[in-house]
C-alpha cells in the first residue's frame, strides 16, 4: 500500500500588509484554512525555514502564508522566503495567489488564470485593482511576484490588491474575490479530499 501523503497544505499569498493580513483571515475562516499572521509584514518578517516551522504547527490544513518584498527589486525578503518554501520536501505546495501591484521594473509572472474585482475568473491578468487587462496575455506584476516564473506549481491564480480592489474586496464584505480565490484553490487541488465550504 501507498504511504499518505501527510505533507501540509500550503497555499502562498504574495502580499503582507496589514489589510491584506485581515482579509486573508477573513477568508480563511470561510474556506476552513488557516492563516499563518506571523508571516505578514512588510517586508516578510520571518525566513522561509521559519515560515516552514510555523506551518508545521499548525492546527489547520491547508495553512495560508504571505510574502512581501514591500517594493525591493531584485529578490526581497518575500521572493527569498518563496524559494525556500517552493523547494521544501516536507511541504505540498497546492497554489499561490499573485497578487497585482503599482510596483516598478518588474518583469511579471504568467498565471493560469485571474480572479477579478467582480468575483469572474478571467482568461488574463489583472491590474491592482482586479480590472482585468485586454489583452489574453496572461500575466500579473507586483513585487514579489517576479521569482514565480521558476516555480510555478502547480496553480498560479492572478488577483488584485487583497482586501481592496475599490472596496470590492472589503473585509466588511466578507472579502468575497479573495474568498473565492482561495477556495478555488483548495477545490482544484487533485489530491485534496472533497471540499466542503462552511
Amino acid at each position: 500500500m501507498e504511504p499518505i501523503d501527510v505533507k501540509p497544505r500550503v497555499i502562498l499569498v504574495t502580499d503582507g500588509d496589514q489589510i491584506a493580513r485581515t482579509a486573508l483571515e477573513t477568508a480563511a475562516t470561510r474556506v476552513g484554512a488557516r492563516v499563518i499572521s506571523r508571516s505578514a509584514g512588510n517586508p516578510t518578517p520571518l525566513s522561509g525555514a521559519e515560515i516552514g516551522s510555523l506551518i508545521h504547527t499548525a492546527l489547520h490544513d491547508p495553512v495560508v502564508v504571505m510574502l512581501d518584498d514591500n517594493g525591493v527589486g531584485g529578490k526581497g525578503r518575500g521572493e527569498a522566503a518563496i524559494e525556500v518554501l517552493m523547494k521544501s520536501r516536507t511541504l505540498r505546495i497546492i497554489g499561490v495567489l499573485a497578487v497585482a501591484s503599482n510596483t516598478q521594473h518588474t518583469r511579471g509572472a504568467k498565471v493560469d488564470f485571474s480572479v477579478d474585482c467582480h468575483g469572474h475568473i478571467v482568461d488574463a491578468g489583472v491590474n491592482k485593482h482586479g480590472f482585468r487587462f485586454r489583452s489574453k496575455r496572461k500575466m500579473v506584476y507586483g513585487d514579489t511576484v517576479d521569482i514565480l516564473r521558476r516555480y510555478h506549481k502547480p496553480l498560479l491564480i492572478g488577483i488584485g490588491d487583497i482586501g481592496k480592489m475599490k472596496g470590492r474586496d472589503d473585509v466588511n464584505h466578507g472579502c468575497p474575490i479573495t474568498t473565492e480565490a482561495l477556495k478555488l484553490i483548495i477545490e482544484l487541488d487533485p489530491l485534496a479530499p472533497c471540499y466542503h465550504p462552511q
